[in-house]
């Protein structure tokens, strides 16, 4: 069930009513009806991936109390690697184990070897990445001490599974859900208006922003040797407002449906593309995802607090194992070494923590400077993305190859009917997400000031442009991952 989906619109209200009305206010039955919903909603992918997740959900549960219960440390780690192991075991064999027997096989025939490992028809279950990682930050917390196990399952199978993060994220921690799971929740008018104005957001950037550019990026990446340097480039940029808007689209609309819940889930996007070097940008991008490989994996390993080679190992550990999060395929590992180069000098010269602030904040317009570094940094993320979005790590050398050519300073040439409107359209975007870009997302008070005509004229535009750009219902990207 697609968010931008005719379903989602039956599923969403049907669902709120039963929540607000029919439970009476009791959290009881309001979590009950939060974990049936989530389970249908889920089953709606493929009933048959349902049963994984409600295995997966057992095995955290249950080791986690088992943790919190061990009388000394040899059992706490033992229940630990019983949980990592077993998790980590499935998303292995689901999403990495084609990769891994073609690679071996790939090596061993450069060594003169053949072998034929075979390859598992298995079709990847969607969200497993992000609910895996929902449990193992659950079982890593109870054995750091920093929570204690939820004893009443319903509870923390909601945790898991709350439909409106299961399977894209945002990557939730039990130390911020499960105490807005545990405690009653009264229905808040503003906070309800408030979701619905972020999910419009996110509904707006999906279908207006993203599947359209999608379309041009597509026909551009597929067919690279066909366009000059020029066109090669407005298909890279394409792309990256595809997976911008998509994804962040996604989590408006996460966000805002769990507010219309009474619930605050945490932030996975903060205007990345007014970074002003790449340490902020991953401050800014995926931010549940870059905190957790930060808090499990980053630290554990040592951080920056050791020496020059720790500090280039460590940052290397962690963005190739981001970029293989993404994927089983070379182009994201490499996608991944990219960035931690483009990191690597910000950290070893300590400039990594220069930009926290907001770019020009309490300011309309950016100065020379900034505008210079956001520039660099967007354009080191457009190359970057290259390597992302092509099917193969020579594809996209070929890509960047054409790029670099004479033909980069011709006119673009393209035979799309509304090239010209979309582009016109994204700029609009943007503008209005740098004059919200203080706020959690762009319209929380865009236009509140306006009088009330002029913003519901303006809320109502939105809504006909969505209508107006529906096409086919597009899956959005993340779920591949």
């Amino acid at each position: 069930m697609l968010f931008n989906s005719t379903n989602f619109a039956i599923f969403l209200p049907i669902v709120f009513i039963l929540y607000w009305f029919a439970t009476k206010g009791s959290l009881k039955l309001q979590n009950i009806l939060l974990l049936v919903s989530s389970y249908f909603f889920y089953a709606c992918w493929d009933w048959r991936f349902m049963f994984l997740l409600i295995f997966s959900t057992l095995l955290d549960y249950f080791t986690g109390i088992k943790i919190h219960e061990a009388t000394n440390q040899r059992k706490k780690i033992f229940w630990l690697w019983i949980s990592i192991g077993i998790n980590l075991g499935f998303l292995g064999v689901f999403k990495y184990y084609n990769f891994f027997a073609a690679s071996f096989a790939a090596g061993l025939s450069l060594l003169g070897f053949k072998a034929n490992l075979g390859s598992l028809r298995v079709i990847l279950p969607v969200g497993i990445s992000f609910y895996t990682f929902h449990g193992l930050s659950y079982v890593l917390d109870i054995y750091k001490n920093r929570i204690k196990p939820e004893r009443n399952f319903v509870n923390y199978s909601v945790f898991v599974s709350f439909f409106p993060l299961l399977v894209a994220g945002p990557i939730e921690r039990a130390t911020h859900l499960l105490p807005q799971i545990i405690k009653e929740r009264e229905f808040d008018y503003s906070k309800a208006v408030d979701g619905l104005r972020q999910i419009l957001w996110g509904l707006f950037k999906k279908i207006v922003i993203a599947d359209n550019c999608a379309e041009y990026a597509n026909t551009i990446f597929n067919n690279a040797a066909d366009y000059s340097g020029s066109t090669l480039v407005l298909g890279a940029l394409f792309f990256t407002f595809q997976i911008y808007c998509d994804f962040s689209g996604y989590s408006d609309i996460a966000l805002g449906t769990a507010r219309l819940f009474g619930i605050d889930l945490l932030r996975n996007f903060a205007f990345p593309y007014f970074s002003r070097d790449i340490a902020e940008f991953w401050r800014r991008w995926h931010i549940s995802l870059s905190s957790w490989f930060k808090d499990y994996l980053y630290i554990p390993l040592g951080g920056s607090k050791g020496g020059i080679w720790m500090k280039i190992r460590n940052t290397f550990i962690i963005f190739i194992v981001s970029g293989f999060w993404h994927g089983a395929n070379w182009t994201f590992i490499v996608w991944g070494a990219l960035n931690a180069f483009y990191f690597l000098p910000l950290l070893l010269f300590n400039k990594n923590r220069e930009n926290i602030k907001i770019v020009s904040q309490g300011k309309i317009f950016p100065s020379l400077k900034e505008i210079f570094q956001m520039a660099i940094t967007f354009g080191l993320t457009v190359i970057a993305w290259i390597f992302f979005r092509a099917e193969s790590v020579s594809n996209a050398i070929s890509y960047l190859s054409g790029i670099f050519s004479k033909s980069l300073f011709s006119i673009p040439k393209l035979n799309f009917t509304n090239e010209k409107n979309i582009i016109l359209i994204t700029i609009l975007f943007m503008l209005i997400e740098w004059l919200g870009r203080e706020n959690k997302y762009a319209l929380e008070t865009f236009g509140l000031k306006w009088k009330k005509q002029i913003r519901y004229a303006f809320y109502y535009a939105i809504i006909i442009a969505i209508f107006w750009f529906t096409g086919k219902e597009e899956q959005f990207i993340y779920f591949q991952f």
